[in-house]
C-alpha cells in the first residue's frame, strides 16, 4: 500500500467542527432557545439543506423528550442515553440502528458544538457509542489473506499464455484507495497519471460542487504502472479504466477469492474496509484518512470507531 496519501483539495469539504462566532449563549439557556443558532452553525459550515432538515427533526425528539425549558446544563451523558434507550424501544417506532446511529451523531454534533464554544464546560454526548461500533464488525482480510490473494493475481498477471492482469490491477488498486465501487466504475483513463515514475496516482473526481470534498487524488502502488501496461494490451478500453459492468468485476473478485481459499468471498466493500484499517494501523492521520476515504466529518463520526475497533483485531 502506498505510504503517502496525496491531495488535490487540501482545503475542500467541511473544514471542521470549530463553532463561528454567533449569538452568546449560556449553559443556563434552554434546548428550545439554541435551535436558531445552531441552524445558524450548521448554515455557516455549509451542511445540505437535508442534513440540517434531518438534524433539527432528531433535536426536535430529545425536546420533547426533555421539554423545551431544559437548560443545557442539565443534559448529562446519562440523560442523553434516557433518550436513545426511549427512540430504541420506547416510542413505539421502529429504529433501525442506522437511523439511531444517525440520531447518535446529531447529539455528537450538537453537544461538540457546545462544548467547543465552551457553553458547557464538557460534551456530555462524547462517551455516547455508535451502534455500529457495538454491532458485529466488517469483515476485513488479514495479512495472510492480502499475501496469497496478491500471489495469485501475480501468477495471472504474469502467465506466459493469455496473461491476465485484470485481477491484480483491481485488487491493488482498492487496497492501495479504499475507493468505493461506484468511484472505480467512474475512473477515466486521462484521471491516471503516470508522469512521476516514481509517485503514480489516480484523481477521484466528482461534478457537484457539494460533493467536492469527495475529490482527491490519491496515490498508487509504484510497480501498479506495470500492470496497468499489461491489462491495457489485453482490454484496450476507450475512455474508462473499467469498460465493464460492475458484475463482472464482482465476479472477478468471487473468483480470486475462491482460488484464494478465502473462507469469505471479497467484496469492494471487504477491501475498502481492509485498506483503511490498514491505513489505521500504519499510524495515518485521522483527518489525513478521512480525506482519503472521501467522507464527511458526519460520516466520520460514525466510520472512526468501527476502523478503531477493526484495527485492534488480528493483522
Amino acid at each position: 500500500m502506498p505510504d503517502k496519501q496525496l491531495e488535490l483539495f487540501p482545503n475542500a469539504g467541511l473544514q471542521g467542527l470549530n463553532l463561528p462566532q454567533g449569538p452568546d449563549l449560556r449553559p443556563t439557556d434552554s434546548l428550545g432557545k439554541t435551535m436558531e443558532p445552531f441552524t445558524e452553525y450548521m448554515q455557516q459550515k455549509g451542511f445540505a439543506e437535508n442534513t440540517i432538515a434531518s438534524f433539527l427533526g432528531h433535536m426536535g425528539l430529545l425536546i420533547k423528550f426533555l421539554g423545551p425549558e431544559t437548560a443545557l446544563d442539565k443534559c448529562s451523558t446519562q440523560q442523553l442515553e434516557r433518550f436513545l434507550d426511549f427512540i430504541r424501544t420506547g416510542r413505539g417506532v421502529p429504529c433501525s440502528p442506522k437511523s439511531l446511529d444517525r440520531r447518535i451523531t446529531t447529539l455528537k454534533v450538537f453537544f461538540g458544538w457546545l462544548a467547543e464554544k465552551s457553553v458547557l464546560p464538557n460534551d456530555p454526548a462524547a462517551p455516547l457509542v455508535h451502534y455500529g461500533a457495538r454491532s458485529p464488525l466488517p469483515t476485513i482480510l488479514v495479512e495472510e489473506q492480502i499475501r496469497e490473494v496478491l500471489r495469485v493475481t501475480k501468477a495471472m498477471r504474469d502467465a506466459e499464455e493469455a496473461p491476465d492482469a485484470r485481477p491484480h490491477l483491481l485488487i491493488t488498486l482498492l487496497l492501495a484507495t479504499a475507493i468505493k465501487k461506484a468511484e472505480c466504475m467512474r475512473i477515466e483513463l486521462h484521471h491516471i497519471d503516470l508522469s512521476d515514475a516514481a509517485q503514480p496516482s489516480v484523481y477521484i473526481h466528482y461534478d457537484k460542487p457539494r460533493q467536492r470534498f469527495k475529490t482527491r487524488r490519491l496515490a498508487l502502488p509504484a510497480d501498479w504502472p506495470q500492470t496497468l501496461e499489461v491489462y491495457l494490451r489485453r482490454y484496450q478500453p476507450k475512455e474508462r479504466l473499467f469498460e465493464c459492468t460492475p458484475r463482472n468485476l464482482e465476479y472477478v473478485l468471487h473468483n480470486i477469492s475462491t482460488l484464494a481459499y478465502l473462507a469469505n468471498p471479497m467484496t469492494f466493500e471487504m477491501l475498502r474496509w481492509t485498506s483503511a484499517t490498514q491505513s489505521l494501523r500504519e499510524g495515518m492521520d485521522e483527518e489525513r484518512l478521512r480525506k482519503r476515504l472521501g467522507l464527511s466529518r458526519i460520516a466520520w463520526q460514525e466510520t472512526l470507531p468501527i476502523l478503531q475497533k477493526l484495527a485492534e483485531g488480528p493483522l
